[in-house]
């Protein structure tokens, strides 16, 4: 029983239904404003101040109230601050200026956007077919003619393009993160670093500005991913298949990767990357870990969230895990070391190192 449910009244409970049921608001609205380009309005190059609905819109807007409306909503998710009443104005909180773009353009905005595209949202209403149907096409699939979401993004260039930055909004704050509280002993003794699904290159460039004692980074991605990759210095791209074989490195870096797979599929990668180290070798993979016990936190609903958007989006049996299921996975593939390290609040440094002998 969660915390406090036995001291609901039956009023209390319908209100708690209430908002359940009505939740769907609370994305939409958010979608809404940043597709209204709000909060960089808001933000205005750091100034964060208070303004209208109506200095928010288009000078002779019929109804700003429309607006003020959603605003409101969201100042009670705390994405914005309300100051007065009559007008009412808002501000970014800590959570809303997330949503500003940050050096390279990119933000929490896209990730948002890119999780409300109209061939995702569509998928929700099937999810209890995910449950009936567990081994069947995944529920994006279902309702997007047949095609998976991998492949949907790599035939729609502007959903891709919106992934890219998604990926890259999420991605920024949490390599600041990793590399300073991992980077300076993590990487020791590393000087080939292979990036598993790295993509651009961008995190590997990351990791070899700061680290400098990596001589040389292996992107390594699909074919058609890599050739679209830019230049980067001491960085060689190359394309394959990770169920296939992957570059041989003093160390292997992934991001985002397992999450998206079986535990078979996990297991085949992971035996892909023990085979690639030498002994000694690491592989620094970087996922959502999931709590053992369900509480009401904020950690454990985003956790739990997004593992129903890895289900409904792109494989059912794709799944959030504990750290022991992460370890139990290392172990099958023949990694005898592990650790867990949480630098971050969603994302854990998981560190499998394969035996010296």
């Amino acid at each position: 029983m969660a915390a406090g449910e036995a001291d609901l009244s039956p009023a209390e409970a319908r209100l708690a239904m209430m908002e359940l049921a009505n939740m769907i608001s609370v994305p939409m609205a958010l979608t809404a404003v940043i597709r209204l380009g709000v909060p960089s309005k808001v933000w205005a190059s750091g100034v964060n101040a208070p303004l209208s609905a109506a200095d928010l819109l288009p000078a002779g807007h019929p109804d700003p109230s429309v607006l003020e409306r959603l605003l409101r909503l969201l100042a009670s998710r705390g994405v914005f601050s309300e100051h007065g009443v009559s007008p009412r104005r808002f501000a970014l909180t800590a959570v809303g200026q997330t949503l500003v773009p940050g050096p390279s353009g990119a933000s929490y905005a896209d990730y948002v956007l890119q999780h409300h595209q109209d061939a995702l949202v569509r998928a929700w209403p099937r999810l209890h077919e995910a449950v009936l149907d567990p081994a069947g096409p995944e529920t994006f699939a279902r309702v997007n003619d047949g095609v998976p979401a991998y492949a949907y993004y790599g035939q729609d260039t502007e959903a891709n393009q919106v992934m890219l930055r998604a990926m890259t909004g999420v991605s920024e704050p949490f390599m600041e993160a990793l590399l300073h509280g991992y980077g300076d002993g993590g990487f020791n003794g590393v000087s080939t670093l292979v990036d598993v699904g790295g993509s651009s290159g961008a995190c590997l460039q990351m990791i070899m500005r700061r680290i400098r004692t990596i001589r040389e980074g292996v992107n390594f991605d699909l074919p058609d991913v890599v050739a679209a990759a830019p230049p980067i210095a001491g960085v060689r791209h190359v394309g394959g298949d990770m169920f296939k074989s992957i570059p041989s490195g003093d160390a292997i870096f992934m991001k985002w990767v397992l999450t998206t797979w079986t535990d078979q599929e996990c297991t085949a990668i992971l035996s892909n990357c023990y085979k690639a180290l030498p002994g000694g070798g690491k592989l620094i993979a970087c996922e959502p870990v999931v709590p053992d016990k369900t509480d009401e936190s904020t950690r454990t609903r985003a956790l739990l969230e997004n593992d129903i958007f890895v289900m409904t989006t792109y494989r059912t049996q794709g799944r959030e895990r504990s750290e022991e299921e992460f370890r139990q996975l290392g172990l099958a593939a023949g990694f005898t070391a592990f650790r867990a390290i949480y630098l971050d609040l969603f994302y854990a440094v998981l560190e499998y190192t394969k035996s010296r002998c």
